[in-house]
């Protein structure tokens, strides 16, 4: 598929420039952009083939950190720092808006189902800087 043009967020849709494709782990790639107008904060796509999932992460550091569903069927896992676990499966209603906040020192994780692609997207406020997650295990 080709590069995203713009990406709707916080409810309107924001032009998006493609920067580069991150192999972030087996099965899992992540396709970074920059947001045109907003320097304040990036965008990844996160592709899971699959069966695959994303490593388990810990957030160390920035103001926000969103998680959302593209497409595909998975679940996201979050684990807040209270230790409550969230579960949100994704994908069997394709008009399911999810979005969400994951704060430092939550821990979460995408994995996609066994018979199916799993897309979703992060944004990052401010843009993403290498320890800004610790992979755990």
């Amino acid at each position: 598929p080709l590069p995203f043009k713009d990406f709707e967020f916080d409810g309107r849709q924001q032009a998006v420039v493609f920067d580069l494709t991150v192999d972030v782990a087996d099965g899992v790639k992540c396709d970074v952009y920059a947001f045109a107008d907003d320097p304040t904060k990036d965008l990844g796509i996160i592709k899971i083939d699959p069966g695959h999932k994303t490593p388990l992460q810990r957030v160390l550091q920035g103001q926000r950190t969103i998680e959302g569903y593209v497409s595909g069927r998975g679940r996201l896992s979050i684990t807040r720092m209270g230790g409550q676990i969230e579960l949100y499966e994704v994908g069997d209603d394709p008009q399911r808006k999810l979005a969400v906040d994951v704060n430092v020192g939550d821990l979460m994780q995408w994995q996609a189902a066994d018979d199916s692609n799993l897309t979703a997207y992060e944004v990052c406020f401010p843009p993403y800087q290498d320890g800004r997650f610790e992979n755990i295990g």
